[in-house]
């Protein structure tokens, strides 16, 4: 899969920009923050609810790309015995947003932050969620605090919820983290980081969930256009993120004995599709052994290789259907996230996602064994169907900003030839499928005069490629 930056003309920016504000009014992308939500989010900053508890002691540290202002989550690892204790900082939205306030009604419409090129769309106002909320360095703030006992195998032991103030020591970028980890130059936390990352990546492995090692294809900008590149994940992203899973899988837990919450859930995947993935396999040249896993087949594929590439991008399917499970009083028959294989919520991101809030509040009480408050009882049935909602939207918008970008880079190649690598062949008509370019970071439907083959490379033709409509497709040349 091509990793190079492809850049336009300083010219062209204007007619994505155009066809941005299609997306945007198909998709019914809120616009500005009304006058009200913006002065109640200004009266918000001055008088935050802030918490007794002070850990400002702890040297917690971001790690976000170098320009989000929206900061979530701020982390601190020590070494304890054998084990570990994790140390993550949660932006506490609640010390701003009161129930039924014009804030938390326009929340509810909006249900998640929405990125693109040219601007973010968030979930608070700026002035919430890049400014008081967000944990930014050398400030005091009011976070939800998660302390997470971890033992030498990297299982999960302990946790504790709480509210505290706490202050960011650094905002950190993935890439000088990497770096830094890469030249042993890295502060002992994020050693750790590294240390309990890999085991963690050990037990998802060993319970039989899956992370799918796909690059991300993204839009980039810079003084010179706007372009697309696939993106790997640095390794340090991956060790980041098991952190964030570990608190899910934490508040899961707590939810799960205190029969109350919102869980992320994904239904098994049937028998049929499990099959397909195993013809796609053979299809491929791929052994899969039958001694060997779902979970261990796919940790030994290296995106890199153009067969596996196309195995990976096959794999999605397995992972369609992800929902949330609200419950109170009895647990859900069916509480697992099929490819985490495990209890998992949502519980680290109140900045940019709406349910996060509610489960904040679920877990702080079920860990301090109080009553969960009442206006989260009362309203935590709605919240999967905005969530459901906000997340079509969201799916949507990204790719169809992609697709714009896509047409975009070959619009004026229309007739020429590339290199490219079938990634998907149609199930119902095998000489239709997706071609991925060698050369380019661009995906497009393809079409054949005989059967496809899947994650073989092959010289394609340009034959559409319209901004306006967001389509691009090639056929075999």
């Amino acid at each position: 899969m091509p990793l190079q930056r492809v850049h336009f003309a300083e010219d062209v920016p204007e007619v994505f920009r155009a066809s941005l504000q299609d997306i945007r009014r198909e998709l019914e992308v809120p616009a500005e923050f009304p006058a009200e939500v913006v002065a109640a989010a200004l009266q918000a900053v001055k008088s935050p609810r802030l918490p007794e508890l002070d850990r400002t002691d702890i040297e917690f540290v971001t790690i976000d790309p170098p320009d989000s202002m929206d900061l979530d989550q701020a982390l601190h690892i020590e070494r304890t015995g054998d084990g570990y204790t994790v140390y993550y900082a949660i932006a506490d939205v609640a010390a701003f947003v009161q129930p039924g306030d014009p804030i938390d009604a326009e929340a509810r419409r909006r249900g998640e932050t929405l990125y693109a090129p040219d601007k973010r769309t968030p979930l608070h106002p700026p002035e919430l969620s890049e400014g008081a909320a967000s944990l930014l360095p050398d400030q005091v703030r009011p976070a939800v605090l998660w302390t997470i006992t971890v033992d030498a195998s990297g299982d999960g032991t302990g946790v504790v919820c709480e509210r505290a103030l706490v202050k960011s020591r650094a905002k950190l970028n993935y890439a000088g983290v990497q770096k830094d980890l890469d030249a042993g130059n890295a502060p002992e936390s994020l050693q750790l980081l590294r240390e309990v990352g890999k085991l963690r990546e050990q037990r998802e492995l060993d319970r039989g969930g899956v992370n799918l090692p796909i690059p991300d294809q993204e839009v980039v900008t810079s003084n010179h256009g706007w372009g697309l590149e696939f993106r790997a994940p640095l390794p340090v992203e991956g060790w980041n993120a098991q952190i964030s899973l570990l608190t899910g899988m934490a508040a899961a837990e707590l939810m799960m004995k205190g029969r109350i919450g919102i869980l992320r859930t994904l239904p098994e995947s049937h028998d049929d599709l499990r099959r397909k993935l195993g013809n796609t396999a053979k299809a491929l040249g791929l052994a899969w052994p039958d001694e060997t896993s779902y979970a261990a087949f796919i940790h030994a594929l290296d995106p890199k290789v153009p067969a596996h590439a196309a195995m990976l991008a096959a794999c999605t399917v397995l992972f369609r259907g992800a929902g949330y499970t609200a419950f109170s009083g009895s647990v859900p028959a069916k509480p697992e996230h099929a490819a985490m294989k495990a209890e998992y919520a949502h519980v680290t991101a109140p900045l940019r996602r709406l349910v996060d809030r509610w489960t904040s509040e679920i877990c702080l009480a079920l860990s301090a064994g109080a009553e969960v408050p009442a206006w989260v009882r009362e309203s935590m049935d709605e919240i999967p169907k905005v969530m459901d909602e906000a997340d079509r939207r969201a799916h949507a918008y990204d790719r169809s900003i992609v697709s714009m970008v896509e047409a975009g880079l070959v619009a004026d190649k229309i007739g020429s030839e590339f290199d490219g690598v079938i990634t998907d062949v149609d199930d119902r008509e095998n000489t239709r499928g997706i071609v991925a370019l060698t050369t380019l970071a661009v995906e497009g439907r393809i079409t054949g005069t005989a059967p496809l083959p899947l994650g073989q490379a092959v010289r394609v033709k340009l034959v559409e490629a319209d901004i306006a409509k967001r389509t691009i497709a090639f056929e075999l040349a």
